[in-house]
C-alpha cells in the first residue's frame, strides 16, 4: 500500500500549493457548489451510457517511475470541458492520490489528494516522493459531482527517485 504518507501529503501540499497553480485550479469549485441545485428535472445527466470511460494515456498499472513523471488523461464516450456548468456527457478530470475513485453524485473533495483539472486540462506532471501509490482518476460534472466507478480508474505505481 503507500509508504511514507506523510511525506506524501507535504509533496503534494506544496505541489497543490505553489506555484503549479495552473494545472490544479478548481474552476471556482465553491461558488458553483452554492450555485448548483440538484440534477436536472427532466433528465438524470449522471446515468451512464456503455463504452464511456476514464483512462491514463501513458502509465499502466505497476510502473515504476521517476518524479517528476507526466500524466496523460483520456476520455472515450464524453466530452472534456471546464468546470462551471453541468452538461450531459461533459465534464473534466480529477487525480486521486490514494484513492480509486469517488461515489457518484458526490463532490471530489478539493485537498492535496484530490488534484482538480477545472480548467479542461488533459496532462500534467506529478512529482512525488518515491514510495508505492494508489492514483486513481475519476471523471466528474461541471460541479465537480463524481460520475463513479465507472468513470473512474486506478493503477499502482513505484516512485523510485
Amino acid at each position: 500500500m503507500i509508504r511514507n504518507y506523510s511525506v506524501i501529503l507535504l509533496v503534494l501540499v506544496a505541489f497543490s500549493c505553489g506555484g503549479n497553480k495552473e494545472h490544479n485550479d478548481d474552476g471556482g469549485h465553491d461558488e458553483m457548489m452554492t450555485e448548483h441545485s440538484e440534477a436536472k428535472d427532466a433528465e438524470d445527466l449522471f446515468v451512464l451510457s456503455e463504452g464511456q470511460r476514464v483512462f491514463f494515456v501513458n502509465l499502466q498499472d505497476g510502473d515504476v517511475l521517476t518524479s517528476p513523471f507526466t500524466v496523460e488523461m483520456g476520455v472515450e464516450g464524453m466530452e472534456v470541458e471546464p468546470a462551471g456548468e453541468e452538461h450531459r456527457n461533459k465534464g473534466h478530470h480529477h487525480i486521486l492520490i490514494g484513492e480509486k475513485f469517488t461515489p457518484v453524485k458526490l463532490v471530489v473533495a478539493a485537498d492535496s489528494t484530490h488534484i482538480h483539472f477545472g480548467k479542461g486540462q488533459t496532462e500534467t506532471e506529478l512529482n512525488l516522493a518515491p514510495g508505492k501509490y494508489v492514483i486513481g482518476l475519476q471523471f466528474a460534472n461541471g460541479f465537480h459531482q463524481s460520475y463513479g466507478e465507472q468513470m473512474s480508474t486506478s493503477i499502482e505505481i513505484e516512485v523510485i527517485k
